[in-house]
């Protein structure tokens, strides 16, 4: 016959058995829960960095739009006056054909550069300030130097 101590022990150690499995349970339930909060934590912190590039990136190129604005405004007003000492009235004719051409291809850069950023976005880019590695720039500097060309030839 076994001994009470005997029969007790077999039942401590499934206990014990018990009690360590329990633990090591616990211990990963808290181990998941603490990687998900630190998933969220880092998801937020990127949707933020996010949030401020995209702010950077409308902030610049709002001021992108006032410097265009303001250039074209310029121009403008140069061209009408360089038509106006040579008596030519400003407002019509050829003058206004001008006038017209400029604006247009002002609005069509603003178009551009706003169709640029939004497919940007549509493509997932974490930055919209990163260069997408197209000839974009080097068309718009052909454009700029076209128009000032254009200019200075008026």
């Amino acid at each position: 016959r076994c001994s009470p101590a005997t029969r007790s022990s077999p039942q401590l150690s499934s206990i014990a058995s018990l009690v360590g499995t329990g633990l090591g349970v616990y211990g990963q339930v808290r181990q998941a829960q603490q990687q998900r909060a630190s998933g969220r934590a880092q998801e937020e912190n990127l949707r933020q960095q996010q949030a401020a590039q995209q702010a950077q990136a409308d902030a610049q190129a709002q001021a992108r739009q006032r410097e265009r604005q303001d250039s074209l405004a310029r121009t403008i007003a140069s061209a009408r006056a360089r038509l106006g000492a040579g008596g030519v009235a400003p407002d019509e004719g050829s003058a206004a054909a001008l006038t017209a051409g400029l604006r247009r291809d002002a609005a069509q850069d603003m178009a551009e550069d706003a169709a640029a950023a939004a497919a940007r976005r549509a493509a997932g880019r974490r930055s919209l300030l990163a260069p997408d590695g197209s000839l974009n720039a080097f068309l718009r500097a052909g454009q700029s130097l076209g128009g000032a060309v254009r200019n200075l030839l008026d």
